[in-house]
């Protein structure tokens, strides 16, 4: 009849391994430790072989009954049930973990992507931890929902973008054969509330005075504030300023030249450099000589690499009720306060989308290829004349000197 949960939970450990016989060659092993184990001895082809079902208790009898009555079925189709489990676990064994799937994601796509670095980063900080020893092929759907909604109560509209980019990646995992089907496909995203704030002239004017070289009381990396006000200037997005190289300004043209490898729409974008943004740009050589770093906006703590986009969230972030404003802001509302303006002071929609690198819509897209660098120009000049007034500004500063950018 075999053996009882009860016999296999009282077996006690003896001075030397012992084996109990259960049926048809399944035995319980008792270690001399108490440790408890499941063998299956039986003959292939005229061999002695045997092969293991997993510890006690952690599989119970029915459960190794189970994989020995499986393991009889390929005996009796001819085929080594030992040998078939080797296979397997070799294949688990060579199968990506999650860490593998990000090098790889990483490599193949990410590092290709002007967002490859913040996608990177989100995934590193909420998901590597949990999932990246675990096999790709293990996550489940569930897991998936577990971890999302940990990161949503902290941040629900990063939870989402990180959703975003787990969705690509373990679908990314699916064409490249590493998973059958992806365990997050059709998992919705909670909607999110369009972000609508737009900075009033009041707010403006203390932005720009807490911004100030010489304001002390605020305590941002002068360089921070430099590319902060930027933003305002030209409407660019914070990572797009933040990473201005020197060999992108045209100094002759008057212009900003963003690669298509750095814009998130993968479209190079001309951006016309008007007085106050020169000036701007001037005043970083004091901090980032062109000869001894590639980017116009130096990091305070790498001194060859740019100042990152997350800092200067950090630092509006961390100040914006020192500087008199509130209601808290982002950098990139400084680019939505940018566009509102220009439709305030008669800009067309399409020039206006333009200057903020945006793509035209339609059949715009396909035939009209102008350029409007006249018309960005004219658009920003007429924002300078208007943040001037804000600002109390009634001229173009004096110090504004032509460019004179090396090359290293």
């Amino acid at each position: 009849m075999g053996l009882t949960d009860l016999q296999v939970k009282k077996l006690a450990p003896k001075k030397q391994r012992y084996e109990v016989l259960d049926s048809k060659g399944l035995y319980i092993r008792v270690m001399p430790t108490g440790g408890k184990s499941w063998v299956f001895r039986y003959q292939f082809e005229g061999i002695p072989r045997r092969m293991t079902f997993g510890a006690y208790p952690g599989n119970g009898l029915a459960t190794a009954r189970q994989k020995h009555g499986a393991a009889l079925e390929d005996l009796q189709r001819g085929i080594d049930p030992g040998a078939v489990a080797l296979a397997e676990k070799a294949k688990r064994k060579a199968a990506p973990t999650f860490k593998d799937l990000l090098d790889e994601f990483l490599e193949m796509e990410l590092e290709k992507s002007p967002t490859g670095k913040e996608r990177r980063r989100m995934v590193e900080k909420d998901a590597l931890a949990p999932w990246g020893n675990r096999k790709v092929a293990d996550i489940t759907r569930r897991d998936a929902v577990v971890l999302l909604d940990k990161v949503r109560k902290r941040a629900p509209i990063g939870a989402n973008r990180l959703q975003g980019v787990l969705v690509r990646m373990f679908n990314f995992a699916a064409e490249r054969g590493i998973i059958e089907h992806s365990p997050l496909t059709g998992l919705r995203r909670p909607q999110e509330k369009a972000r609508s704030r737009v900075l009033t002239d009041d707010e403006i004017k203390s932005m720009w005075k807490a911004l100030g070289m010489e304001n002390k009381d605020i305590d941002i990396y002068r360089v921070t504030k430099l590319a902060l006000k930027l933003i305002l200037l030209t409407g660019q997005r914070p990572g797009e300023v933040a990473g201005m190289a020197w060999a992108e300004i045209d100094e002759d043209a008057g212009f900003w030249n963003i690669p298509a490898g750095r814009m998130k729409n993968a479209e190079p974008q001309r951006v016309p450099l008007c007085p106050m943004a020169i000036e701007i740009i001037e005043q970083a050589k004091v901090y980032s000589d062109p000869d001894d770093c590639d980017f116009v906006f130096r990091s305070s703590y790498k001194p060859k690499e740019a100042v990152s986009r997350h800092a200067l969230g950090k630092a509006i972030k961390r100040h914006w009720p020192d500087m008199k404003i509130a209601e808290k802001f982002t950098p990139h509302d400084l680019r939505r306060t940018l566009r509102t303006r220009l439709a305030e002071l008669g800009v067309s929609d399409i020039v206006a989308e333009r200057v903020l690198g945006h793509k035209l819509q339609g059949v715009m897209a396909v035939y009209n290829r102008h350029a409007y660098d006249q018309e960005k120009r004219q658009a920003l000049m007429k924002w300078e004349a208007k943040l001037q007034k804000i600002i109390g500004v009634t001229q173009t500063p004096s110090n504004v000197i032509p460019f004179e950018v090396r090359h290293a």
